[in-house]
Parts: C-alpha cells; structure tokens; sequence
C-alpha cells in the first residue's frame, strides 16, 4: 500500500495528502460525511480537503446570484447544476466545484463551472476540469476574475466566449458591492437600462 504523505496549511484552511488510492479517498469520503462544511479535491493520489469560511461561502452565492441574473434578464436559458460531485476513478479525479451551469441545454457535465479561491497552491483546478471536458472555468481570486476556456488547452481569455456580452468590470463591481441584496438589484437595474443585446 502507497504510504500517505501530511501537508497542512493553517491559513489556507486546507490539508493535503500525498499517496492516496481511491480505495482511501473513498473511505476518507466516508468517514468526513457528517462533518460541514468539508470539500475534497482529489487529483492523481493527491487529496486536498479544505474547509469553506463564510467569507467564501457568501462570494459564492453572490457571484451566482448575479451571473443567473444577467442570464435572466438577457433571455439566456441555462441549468443551475451547483456543486455537483464531478470526475470518476477512471478520470482519477473528483472535485465539487463551486458553482456550475448549463447553457442552453442541460448535459451531464457543466458549461461554466465558477470557482472561488481563498488559497493558494494547492492542486492544478484547470488539468482536472479538461479532463473532465468543461469549457469554460471562471476564478474569482483577490477581488478580480480570470477566465479560461477550453480548446484543447485552457486559454486564459479577457471575456467569457460563453457570455460574450457580459461587461466583466461590471459583474466585478457588483461582485465587490458592500451588501448583496442591493447589488443583484442594481446589476439588474443597470442592465435592463443598457442597450439591448441578445446576450
């Protein structure tokens, strides 16, 4: 049996270990089940776990918050899908991401998987999602958002190829509003008094 290497990092509120077979993810899975609010990243025997403060927690549901608005008020059909479990022992990853959707149509893997991040380091987010065959991964980091979108790698783009139209400076303004509440109604009032455009 592989022997497990320990990493920790206090600040980053994450734990990595080295060496783990997914025999061992699942029953690390297993026995983390009742304990909130824990997320697994598992990548080629490495097992990140870290735990989610509120601040992150709130980005989060902000950022989605205003992203399905603009969908909405833009007439863009899409499929909330969450934090679904994605990846398999055939992939040999499994992640949750942050927030993911579908556009258009729904389908087995996200469109647009969001992901905040309060650490550093940690596990290549973007090798594992192209195995996973998601275009496009938006990660909202230090009061900013970087964007890739997947052709045969990822391409770090200045805009959204799947929300073209979407004035980034905009939603980042929205993002870093002071209450939540009053930034969807905003963004929303000042979208409905931009010009019209489809998407």
């Amino acid at each position: 049996m592989t022997q497990a290497v320990l990493k920790t990092n206090i600040k980053d509120r994450s734990l990595i270990l080295y060496g783990i077979s997914w025999r061992q993810l699942e029953t690390l899975e297993a026995a983390f089940a009742e304990v909130t609010p824990v997320k697994f990243f598992y990548l080629d025997g490495t097992l990140e776990i870290m735990t989610t403060s509120p601040e992150h927690e709130e980005y989060k549901s902000t950022i989605g918050l205003l992203v399905e608005a603009y969908m909405s008020v833009k007439n863009i059909r899409f499929y909330r899908k969450g934090g679904p479990t994605l990846g398999s022992e055939e992939k040999k990853g499994r992640k949750e991401p942050d927030e993911s959707y579908n556009l258009q149509t729904k389908k087995a893997t996200p469109d647009l998987v969001i992901e905040v991040i309060f650490t550093s380091g940690g596990i290549d987010k973007l090798e594992f999602y192209k195995r996973i065959g998601v275009p496009e991964i938006w990660f909202w980091e230090d009061g900013t958002i970087n964007i890739y979108h997947l052709r045969e790698e990822y391409e770090k783009v200045n805009r959204s190829i799947l929300l073209p139209n979407l004035d980034l400076q905009m939603l980042i303004k929205y993002i870093n509003y002071y209450d939540q509440y009053d930034a969807v109604k905003e963004f929303i009032n000042e979208l409905r008094n931009s010009p019209s455009i489809n998407n």
